[in-house]
């Protein structure tokens, strides 16, 4: 059977500006400081995922994590470097991502499940389920600039998670919502894990991670630290949280 998700190679590098204005840029170029520096947020990560892997990417913020997760999504390309992603991809990336603000949340399951491949006749049918899942019923015709966080990731949610998506990426958006959405949520991702699908997820919540997922990957400056069981992941991301804690308690720089 072939993979899921194969990642060769791949480097990805954001230009960081230390100028915002003509003004700071000015100041800077008399003390002779440089106005941008580069940033490699991805460097030479390898990975292959195969199908019906639910796995859990870790690491401190700034690791690469996000960035490697926009990658499989498409959302960004690498710099150098191959990522190749098999059958319908369904991505929670940012909270409300694929939803418009000016469009109604009726208006938004029919433009999301069209941005995420499915059909007029697909989204019609799934309607009903899309809008029950996600309990915002009663602001449907409202515009969903109006939603608060929370309604927004419970109809993006249930959007994507009624895609029957091969491929399921999912970056942090359970973090927002109440306990038992968050709750519904799982249960949802776990119905998804039974059926096959090849799930990619980035939480804080390493407890979670560990109850949900089949393997670890943690990341560090843009690198594969380590890639095995979700536990061993977990516990390398808890001794770095620890180390960046005390060196900021002590007064040094963050790792």
């Amino acid at each position: 059977m072939a993979p899921s998700i194969v990642i060769d190679s791949v480097t990805k590098e954001f230009t960081l500006r230390h100028a915002r204005s003509i003004r700071e840029m000015s100041i800077r170029m008399l003390r002779r400081q440089r106005l941008a520096d580069r940033f490699k947020a991805l460097d030479d990560v390898s990975l292959t995922i195969e199908q019906g892997e639910t796995v859990a990417l870790m690491g401190l913020n700034g690791s690469g994590k996000s960035t490697l997760l926009k990658m499989i999504s498409g959302v960004m390309t690498p710099d150098s470097g191959s990522v190749l992603v098999r059958g319908r991809v369904a991505g929670l990336i940012d909270v409300g991502a694929g939803l418009h603000p000016e469009l109604t949340g009726r208006e938004n399951v029919y433009l999301n499940g069209a941005i995420l491949g499915m059909s007029q006749a697909e989204i019609e049918r799934k309607f009903d389920a899309i809008v029950d899942f996600s309990g915002v019923e009663r602001f449907l015709d409202d515009q969903v600039k109006f939603y608060s966080s929370g309604m927004f990731m419970r109809l993006a949610f249930s959007i994507a998670a009624h895609t029957e998506p091969d491929v399921f990426l999912i970056d942090e958006v359970l973090a927002v919502g109440d306990p038992p959405f968050r709750k519904k949520c799982l249960d949802r991702i776990r119905e998804l894990r039974g059926e096959g699908r090849t799930m990619v997820i980035v939480a804080h919540d390493i407890k979670m991670l560990v109850g949900l997922c089949d393997r670890g990957i943690t990341m560090r400056d843009g690198r594969v630290l380590f890639d095995g069981p979700t536990a061993e992941a977990g516990r390398l991301v808890r001794e770095a949280r620890a180390a960046r804690r005390a060196a900021q308690a002590a007064g040094g720089p963050p790792r």
